[in-house]
């Protein structure tokens, strides 16, 4: 089931400091690959998750992504940590974190395109001027600093 999910099996619903990775994954034409969740049918990361134990931020965004996307992280790109009161969530079931998040852009990948069962509606990917609407808080907070990223990246 997962570390977090034994966690909740203890302390139900309140609120827990979760530690995870996020990814934002971008194809040879700049766009970004984002997910339909099942749980609050909400646009967000290519893949974003829980670390396990033993696990580093960076093994916890290759795991995730694959996971959720069946796609490999060649290569990773650190681009912010976030921790705070802005990290505080409560999801659709009513679990509350607040999270320390490691936010990471994947531009080196391999593999096919493939939803993770239960947890992921839909993959698709999307220029920087053509997000759908209903994106997630979380995406919408990283979104700048992404782009803050790919700039410096290309002078």
């Amino acid at each position: 089931m997962g570390y977090i999910m034994d966690l909740r099996a203890f302390v139900g619903h309140r609120p827990l400091i979760q530690v995870g990775s996020a990814v934002i994954l971008e194809d040879e034409q700049g766009r970004i690959l984002l997910q339909l969740r099942a749980d609050d049918h909400r646009w967000s990361f290519s893949a974003a998750g829980s670390m396990e134990p033993g696990e580093s931020a960076e093994e916890t965004a290759r795991r995730e992504l694959l996971e959720e996307t069946g796609l490999t992280a060649n290569s990773l790109e650190l681009a912010g940590v976030y921790t705070g009161r802005s990290e505080h969530a409560v999801y659709p079931n009513g679990d509350e974190v607040y999270n320390v998040e490691f936010f990471y852009v994947c531009r080196d990948w391999s593999g096919t395109l493939k939803c993770q069962e239960d947890e992921v509606e839909e993959l698709r990917f999307f220029p920087p001027d053509g997000f759908p609407p209903g994106l997630s808080g979380g995406l919408l907070r990283r979104l700048p600093d992404w782009e803050r990223h790919r700039q410096s990246l290309n002078g």
